[in-house]
Parts: structure tokens; C-alpha cells; sequence
């Protein structure tokens, strides 16, 4: 890194670059990692230290807003995509793809050639998600999701599902609509457990796997996706004075797309 450098903050602070998981790729799990905002002060302030080694490089024709909700929120979803193991023509489901995450979900996934089934409640969500590219839209608030998502796929079911959703129906359905050797890929969090139907999980030899944030290369693609205007962040500019008002809504429920703060 040198001074002028365009950088930015991400989750993975730091991992330690030599433990099994390091050496085999996959920082993201590595025991000594260090996140931002968790285990170090986050960047939710006008000056902070962070590690040079883990610090993400933004590209000069990305814009530092458009840039921010890439470093976590786009990365998430690029790398879960790829877990999802879908090959370009093939098909993926995503489920909350009206969201902060879904949003962006569906423009990576068309960007990398996937037909994106969307999965979301509300005419707002439907029109966002067909308009980024989503060939189909299945509103869970009206339709019965397997079968809608069956019939789409004539009967054979999703290659891949990324359920970004934290509704505890939304994993059980998606083992239920995943084709034979499916790949089911879980970023949302809903507390506690959940029982999984077993029977069609080992029968059609569907792969369940779970997917946080990316390896340092993972973020360079994200980055370069946005660079090159495949991806855009739905997002709404604010002051730092406004973070608390903003957590406020965030608890609510009653913001679109993501929030960046200008410092």
C-alpha cells in the first residue's frame, strides 16, 4: 500500500495466514481471525488502525458509496453464489431477494450467467427484482413456494438455492425444491435450530453448506463486478450524526436497500 491508496474496511480485520484453513484458502474460518466492528473497533468513526494485508483495494472507476456495501454485503453473496456451485444456464433460487443482500444477490448471479428465480413478498420486491434481471419472481405471501418453484423448473427443482432469509420455512423449503445433487447454500441466521426433512436431503444427494463473507480474492472479484457496472448498490446516503436514528430503523425494519454513511 502506498499514501492515496483507495482502501476500505472489511469484516475479516485479519487472519493469521498460517493455520490449516489459511494455507488451504479459506481464511474466512480461520480460529485467529479478527472482525471488524467485533473483535476490533469497526469503522464507524472519521479514524481507525486496520491491517494493511486485509484491507480491501477499490478500483479508481468505483465510487467510495457504491463501493462500502460491496465490502461486506457483496462479498457475502458473491461468495455464497459460488458456493451454490452453479454453472452459467443453470438455475438458482435466491431467497430474500427484494433485500439489502437479495438485491445484489441477483445482479451477481446474472452478471455470472445464473437464471435467478427470485424469492420475496410484495409487488415492490417483484418489480425490483424482474427490473435487476431475475427471470421469475415467486411471491411466498401468495403462491405455495415448492410448487411454484417445481413448475418453473419443469418438475427437476433448483441447481442451487442461496436462502439469505431468516424465516425457519424458507430452509426446509428449499431442500424440498433443490434438484437431485442440488447444492442449498444458508447465509441467514435464525436463532436457535430448525429441523431439515432428512429423507429428500439423502435421497437426492442434496449438499447443505453454509457460506460467511469471502477470502481476499473472492472481494477483489466482488469489487471488479461493481467496477465494471454489473452490480449497483440500492443505497441512501447519510451523516455519521445519524447513526443512532438509523439503528433505530434498522430494528424496525423500515429501510430499502443499504445505508452509507458519509464521514
Amino acid at each position: 500500500l502506498e499514501v492515496g491508496d483507495r482502501v476500505g474496511i472489511v469484516w475479516l480485520a485479519y487472519a493469521c495466514g498460517v493455520c490449516e484453513y489459511c494455507v488451504k484458502g479459506c481464511e474466512t474460518v480461520c480460529p485467529k481471525q479478527r472482525n471488524s466492528g467485533y473483535s476490533v473497533d469497526g469503522s464507524f468513526q472519521r479514524y481507525c488502525n486496520a491491517t494493511a494485508s486485509h484491507l480491501a483495494r477499490i478500483p479508481d472507476k468505483l465510487g467510495f458509496q457504491q463501493a462500502a456495501p460491496i465490502l461486506c454485503a457483496g462479498v457475502t453473496t458473491y461468495k455464497a453464489l459460488k458456493e451454490t456451485e452453479v454453472k452459467p444456464g443453470e438455475t438458482v433460487v435466491i431467497v430474500g431477494a427484494g433485500g439489502g443482500l437479495g438485491h445484489l444477490a441477483v445482479q451477481y448471479a446474472v452478471a455470472m450467467g445464473m437464471k435467478v428465480i427470485a424469492v420475496d413478498g410484495g409487488d415492490k420486491k417483484k418489480e425490483l427484482c424482474e427490473s435487476l434481471g431475475a427471470f421469475a419472481f415467486v411471491d411466498f405471501t401468495k403462491v405455495n413456494t415448492v410448487d411454484k418453484i417445481m413448475e418453473l423448473t419443469d418438475g427437476q427443482g433448483a441447481h442451487g438455492t442461496l436462502v439469505l432469509a431468516t424465516n425457519e420455512r424458507a430452509f426446509s423449503d428449499a431442500v424440498n425444491y433443490s434438484r437431485r445433487y442440488g447444492t442449498m447454500v444458508m447465509v441467514g441466521l435464525p436463532p436457535g435450530s430448525m429441523a431439515m426433512p432428512i429423507f429428500p436431503i439423502v435421497l437426492k444427494r442434496i449438499t447443505l453448506r453454509g457460506s460467511i463473507v469471502g477470502t481476499r480474492q473472492d472481494l477483489k472479484e466482488s469489487l471488479q463486478f461493481a467496477a465494471d457496472g454489473k452490480v449497483k448498490c440500492i443505497i441512501q446516503e447519510r451523516k455519521l450524526e445519524d447513526l443512532a436514528a438509523t439503528f433505530e430503523e434498522m430494528k424496525k425494519g423500515e429501510i430499502a436497500g443499504r445505508i452509507v454513511l458519509n464521514i
